[in-house]
């Protein structure tokens, strides 16, 4: 540092080794647990302010063009040849060493940089807010092996380590930012079989390791340092090649917390029991379910045509309005755009995806503000293949990810049909088994709707009562469900309001055991909404 102070030193509150910058006027921080002290001693916790990179336009042509002309050299000092080097395109110039950055949907065009000064300050150039892992784009998407590690020095250096033969990438902003920069490129990062994670050894390192452990579960496995060893640049300048090959093959595959002994749960047992994060939209229905929870599995089925679809989106509509939590729409019967409309249509209360709808501009955009303006809904535009394992990998994706709380999946038969080497029960089983697992795993309410099998004698649409029984395929959607929620309607019934009114039915309740009707839903063809109806109504 220029002004007498010094960086690299170890620190106090968190254990790192060199990770606390002193100013000369007595204040520091620590780039690890982002500690501040002050001049006077009194240190604070500045956890939760974004650092801004410096100068992040500033000179990006001229390092843009030192980038594309420099040539490849080694950094003796540190034990890394010229081939590292350049497989990351790192260009060493004038004492600097320059890191380029591409951006996080692995377009290989370098758009930002990070450069380390011979003093060991730090600066970024060009667009670093939009940029990916370094180097991300160095290595195509998928593979057996992903190493993750916390600096671009220790990149380099695990690359060499393990004979140049395996992807390394390093996280942006140090270990305080490991979760916020692997969750960005969560979808590249989990395309790897396993992901190791090879943070710095202190305390800092260690946590963060085991954040993103935990973001990619059974896939991920952790190192542990021996003793003498940090990171990957102290086993790289000690020349300690089988040391380090040790302990990467050695690695631990995360198992996350949570194994306790039931003697200890006293105080857990004796809170009081919590009320759900939001109840469905209709009383009935709440009456028996007490609710929506997070880490259940609801499945929603009736016969063909019988407004499925609708009742989901009611669902989806009221969790918008009642939550602050981000939603997941795979709505694969239709596209986004379909979804959209229809998800406009319950805030405009008129059916705007038909064409005979006449609504203004202002209208439209209205809807649109109050409900895909809110940044919250989250769909998929299923032009790729719907198979289960694309489809487990998207709900996997908006749950971690984009933090989604409640996904809607509609329907699963459409992942059935593409299953084109298994009949449907194994195809069922095979989905709700991945889907059930995927619930447990990252703690959302996934909905998921499916079809009944057709009845001996009257058939669903003419209004026959839905049971377990008549579930397809195996019994794995009862079994793997924590709520089964059963629409009936007579569709070709004489009686307009008999035509437009389904019944709803709980068909299992893991949570209460209270199964049974529970509300009558009126379908308003002008609103384009579903509406409970009173008790001198239900039932028609």
């Amino acid at each position: 540092m220029s002004d007498g102070g010094k960086t690299h030193q170890p620190c106090d509150d968190c254990g790192s080794s060199d990770a606390l910058q002193v100013n000369a006027s007595g204040s520091s921080y620590c780039h690890a647990c982002r500690a501040y002290t002050p001049p006077d001693g009194a240190a604070i916790d500045v956890s939760s302010i974004t650092e801004k990179p410096s100068n992040t336009t500033q000179g990006w042509d001229s390092v843009a063009t030192t980038l594309a002309t420099g040539k490849a050299v080694g950094v003796p000092e540190r034990g890394l040849s010229a081939p590292t080097l350049g497989k990351y395109g790192v260009v060493v110039d004038s004492g600097r060493v320059i890191y380029p950055y591409s951006d996080a949907n692995n377009d290989p065009e370098v758009t930002a940089a990070k450069i380390r000064y011979p003093d060991k300050r730090f600066q970024t150039v060009g667009n670093w807010n939009e940029t990916g892992l370094f180097g991300q784009a160095a290595f195509p998407k998928g593979g057996k092996y992903l190493t993750i590690v916390e600096g671009e020095y220790d990149a380099l250096a695990a690359y060499q380590l393990m004979g140049s033969k395996y992807p390394v990438v390093s996280i942006k902003n140090g270990a305080s930012g490991a979760l916020k920069d692997c969750k960005k490129a969560y979808e590249w990062i989990d395309s790897f079989d396993c992901v190791v994670i090879c943070f710095d050894g202190d305390k800092p390192g260690m946590d963060a390791a085991k954040e993103v452990a935990n973001l990619f579960s059974g896939k991920a496995k952790v190192v542990r340092h021996p003793e003498g060893f940090k990171d990957a640049c102290d086993y790289l300048i000690a020349n300690a090649y089988d040391e380090f090959s040790t302990a990467f093959w050695r690695a631990e595959k995360y198992v996350p917390d949570g194994i306790v002994s039931g003697s200890t749960l006293w105080d857990e047992v004796n809170k009081p029991m919590e009320t759900a994060e939001v109840d469905y939209p209709f009383g009935g229905l709440n009456d028996l379910t007490y609710g929506i929870r997070q880490a259940e599995l609801v499945t929603v089925t009736a016969g063909s045509g019988l407004g499925k679809s609708q009742f989901v989106r009611e669902i989806v509509w009221h969790v918008l309005n009642n939550t602050e939590s981000s939603i997941g729409l795979l709505f694969l019967e239709e596209s986004v755009r379909k979804t959209a409309l229809s998800m406009m249509s319950l805030h405009a209360n008129k059916p705007l995806h038909l064409p005979t709808t006449e609504s203004t501009e202002e209208e439209r955009k209205a809807a649109f503000d109050a409900v895909m303006g809110s940044d919250r809904l989250f769909m998929l535009d299923h032009f790729g293949s719907t198979d289960v394992d694309n489809i487990v990998s998207r709900v996997r994706y908006m749950a971690k990810g984009m933090d989604c709380k409640y996904i809607f999946l509609d329907h699963i038969s459409i992942i059935v049909s593409a299953q084109a080497q298994l009949d449907e029960r194994k195809a069922i089983d095979e989905i709700m088994t991945k889907l059930r697992m995927l619930v447990q795993e990252t703690g959302v309410c996934l909905f998921v709707v499916s079809h009944l099998k057709r009845p001996d004698k009257k058939g669903h649409e003419e209004g026959a009562a839905t049971s377990l029984a008549q579930l397809r395929g195996s019994a794995s959607i009862a079994q793997l469900s924590d709520i089964v929620l059963g629409l009936e309607r007579d569709g070709q019934a004489e009686d307009a309001i008999v035509r437009n009114t389904t019944n709803v039915r709980v068909l299992k309740n893991r949570f209460s055991g209270e199964t049974g009707w529970c509300s009558s839903l009126y379908f308003d063809k002008a609103t384009g909404r579903m509406s409970e109806m009173t008790n001198g109504e239900d039932r028609l």
